[in-house]
């Protein structure tokens, strides 16, 4: 049911010009997040990988150029090593990534990206570029710039740039 007071006294704020309502601010950011990786997978898939969803994206990300264990891309997603296992089954089946011997311990096994995984990120980091320039289009090079001035400046270092965003939203 619909608090018809609250309703106007957060219209009256906005009305007065005292700022907006500050539930507003995580919505932005998030549907700017969402408009961005929603218009990434699009674009994915008409490249030929219709298959890649969002989820599979950050576990591509936590694999690396070097490769990692089902426990380390749990621990760096922020999920249980079996819901990371079950993501790399995926990707494995996919063609993503692939599992090998690790070769300074024959006793794990590294999962490792395959060219189809490394062609998926490469093919991300040139739509995200492009995406980027939309956003300079369209609000100016400088307000863009000052957004990310702005974020780097509010964002702890430490977790810019963490990859368990799937684990936090209730996925794997």
């Amino acid at each position: 049911m619909v608090d018809h007071d609250e309703e106007r006294n957060v219209n009256q704020v906005v009305e007065e010009g005292k700022g907006v309502p500050g539930f507003e601010l995580p919505l932005l950011l998030f549907a700017g997040f969402r408009t961005l990786i929603d218009r990434l997978h699009a674009e994915l898939a008409r490249q030929g990988h219709p298959g890649l969803r969002p989820a599979y994206g950050f576990a591509l990300q936590a694999v690396g150029a070097h490769g990692a264990t089902a426990s380390e891309i749990g621990r760096r997603l922020g999920v249980s090593k079996q819901a990371a296992g079950k993501t790399v089954d995926r990707l494995v089946d996919l063609g993503y990534a692939q599992r090998t011997d690790d070769p300074a311990d024959a006793r794990r096994k590294l999962v490792r990206l395959t060219p189809r995984g490394f062609d998926a990120l490469a093919r991300s980091a040139a739509v995200f570029d492009r995406l980027r320039t939309e956003w300079t289009d369209t609000l100016g090079l400088e307000r863009v710039r000052d957004m990310e001035t702005a974020l780097r400046t509010v964002v702890p270092t430490e977790t810019a740039y963490r990859l368990d965003a799937t684990s936090w939203l209730g996925g794997s």
